[in-house]
């Protein structure tokens, strides 16, 4: 890629926000990067919004970017609305940066904000119904929970509490991954314990409360080998990140030295790949094409952050990402190599399961972690001399693939 570079990166803590309108976390997310970037409204040329919530839940089904942004001091710039289920912020990154890239504008914003927690759980939680063909909605759930046939949940492993369909689906690619590699229900706990730990150095995060892998074990199952720490939950919140080029980055006068180079940024839709067959799988396509774009490989990365709407999540990704071997991830977990201090930290944000999940500002916040600690201003979850880092956000699901899959490396 031609220079493009993060000056501007911020989010609000991600949580359960009553008191707090979208409009509100949005407006915070985008001073927040103004500042960080040390321009104005007046100098973005473009802005992306990314969003799933607006319609079903908020009654906003049509331009939402233009409403919140009306509301918050930007107009007359062009606005483009993004959707791309749980990848919907880093496809709205990925767009602001080819804006950029392409001499349409010098200085772009993409900013990602969700309202998810409201009185009517259970339609927030139908949210996630949508995330595949809802016209075959029953087959893709039979087709998926039998990826997880051969594995006998344990007596007591199951909620008799109703959860979205999603989690049966999380627990049998789990299950799937259990039989296939050995991995073991400790080591899914073990991403979690770690997540959960890092996240306490986390001042945006949703829970910030450190678990170890036994008490993670010992909560409330959701469906087996899944418990409730092992989980992302519902999440309101906002990030913002601006981006321009080498004319944009002189216009506004940036601080260099905090600007991150992106050296890659891909987005891959599903394939029709057999289940047996994970090195086809998008996200390691994605992951082969950003390292071929950025001159880079798996071993050159120092940190990552990556997609885990549950614990196993992380260990699929970073499996496909190269940082393991297929089939490693659990017991790479398990001897500590994703923590920070460990050979490749993972999700030192404290990831989906911690930070929290407001789906359309999961990827932006993603990249603010990372942003975060390439500027080395991390704090005590500061990775130590971090240079590469890789992101990596899926959202939805055609077959057994992910609708969709962004995969971002940022350099210092």
């Amino acid at each position: 890629m031609s220079n493009v570079y993060v000056v501007g990166s911020a989010m609000t803590v991600f949580g359960r926000h009553p008191e707090r309108s979208l409009d509100d976390l949005a407006g915070e997310a985008l001073r927040g990067a103004l500042q960080d970037a040390g321009c104005a409204t007046g100098d973005l040329g473009a802005a992306f919004y990314a969003g799933m919530t607006n319609g079903p839940l908020q009654g906003q089904i049509a331009i939402p970017g233009q409403v919140v942004f009306s509301k918050i001091g930007i107009e007359g710039i062009p606005v483009f609305n993004i959707e791309n289920a749980c990848a919907s912020g880093s496809s709205a990154f990925h767009l602001a940066l080819q804006s950029v890239k392409a001499g349409g504008c010098d200085v772009a914003l993409a900013l990602g904000a969700e309202k998810m927690n409201i009185p009517d759980k259970a339609k927030a939680m139908a949210i996630f119904e949508a995330g595949w063909d809802v016209s075959r909605a029953d087959e893709n759930f039979e087709m998926l929970a039998k990826l997880g046939e051969g594995v006998v949940p344990p007596p007591g492993s199951e909620s008799d509490r109703p959860y979205s369909r999603f989690m049966a689906i999380y627990a049998a690619l789990c299950r799937h991954h259990m039989k296939t590699w050995g991995t073991t229900q400790r080591q899914i706990a073990a991403v979690s314990a770690k997540n959960h730990q890092h996240s306490v150095h986390n001042p945006h995060s949703q829970f910030r409360k450190p678990f170890t892998i036994d008490e993670v074990l010992a909560a409330p199952p959701i469906t087996y080998p899944l418990t409730l720490p092992m989980c992302a939950p519902l999440s309101d919140g906002a990030a913002a990140t601006i981006v321009c080029n080498e004319q944009g980055l002189q216009r506004i006068g940036a601080d260099r030295s905090r600007a991150i180079r992106v050296a890659a940024s891909v987005i891959r839709s599903f394939t029709r790949r057999p289940v047996d067959a994970p090195q086809r799988s998008i996200g390691h396509l994605a992951a082969l094409t950003a390292y071929a774009q950025a001159g880079l490989r798996p071993g050159d990365m120092d940190v990552a952050e990556v997609h885990d709407a549950s614990a196993m999540g992380e260990i699929i990704q970073a499996e496909n990402l190269g940082l393991v071997p297929f089939g490693g991830g659990g017991p790479a977990a398990e001897r500590g190599e994703f923590t920070v201090g460990g050979r490749i930290p993972i999700n030192p944000s404290g990831g989906l399961e911690s930070k929290g999940h407001p789906l359309g500002a999961t990827g932006l916040g993603q990249l603010h972690e990372l942003v975060t600690q390439l500027r080395g201003e991390a704090g005590a979850r500061q990775v130590k001399g971090a240079r590469h880092a890789i992101q990596e956000n899926g959202g939805g699901l055609v077959g057994i693939e992910e609708g969709a899959v962004a995969v971002n490396i940022l350099v210092k």
